[in-house]
């Protein structure tokens, strides 16, 4: 890295990256100030960056631009978020929070939804959809290669099934017993608990390796730019 390449903005960035990034690692000695101005500083920037977002994406070119300058039935159909949106600023004072509940249930409804939504056409169908799929004749091969195709997809099978078989808790109840759930579920639950633990794992495997790579790039930023600053 050439410091003296660098302009005065490019400059000041890559002493305030070496900063943070210090400040950061700082914390392995334990919690400090300096960790702590870190952390509320990415949290800053990262309010005013969302902030800025919603402002030139949402707001003035979806809601206020039309209320100016839009048509008339642009304008009737903008009162609704306005006043949705209006509404939501009053959860900012305790004596009339109550007036924004109507904004926000209306918020969690629509999220609710499009999670529901999102979780059935996104992720349920689909899935299902690419298990049927592996058993299709065209998609497998002949040979010993349908023999490992079938027992993959068998597997695959196995595991849909068996996961979502574990999210059913209904079970019967019994006479001065507690509800159970049949011997078969249980069992069927249990395999799908260990798919459930292999699919954590691999996911929790990638997050590490991801958190490993940006700490090795800021590793390497940190000592290039120190053998840039001594050397001669």
């Amino acid at each position: 890295m050439d410091l003296a390449s660098l302009s005065l903005a490019d400059l000041a960035g890559v002493l305030l990256g070496f900063f943070f990034t210090l400040s950061v690692f700082s914390y392995i000695l334990g919690d400090n100030a300096l960790f702590r101005l870190t952390i509320h500083v990415f949290i800053g920037v990262a309010a005013g960056y969302a902030a800025m977002v919603a402002w030139f994406n949402v707001i003035w070119p979806q809601l206020l631009q039309p209320l100016i300058s839009g048509t008339q039935s642009e304008r009737l159909y903008l009162i609704v978020p306005l006043v949705l949106g209006v509404l939501l600023l009053t959860k900012s004072s305790s004596r009339l929070a109550g007036w924004g509940s109507l904004s926000l249930a209306f918020m969690v409804g629509v999220g609710v939804a499009s999670a529901i939504g999102g979780a059935v056409l996104g992720t349920l169908f689909p899935q299902s959809n690419a298990t049927m799929n592996l058993f299709s004749t065209q998609a497998l091969p002949g040979g010993l290669d349908f023999i490992v195709k079938l027992i993959e997809a068998l597997i695959i099978l196995l595991g849909t099934l068996t996961t979502l078989i574990y999210f059913q808790f209904r079970a019967r109840p019994k006479l001065n017993q507690p509800p159970r759930r049949s011997p078969v579920v249980e069992g069927l639950a249990w395999v799908g608990q260990i798919f459930i633990a292999i699919a954590l794992g691999a996911l929790f495997a990638g997050v590490y390796t991801a958190a490993l790579t940006a700490l090795v790039e800021r590793s390497q930023f940190v000592v290039t730019l120190v053998l840039s600053l001594i050397k001669p």
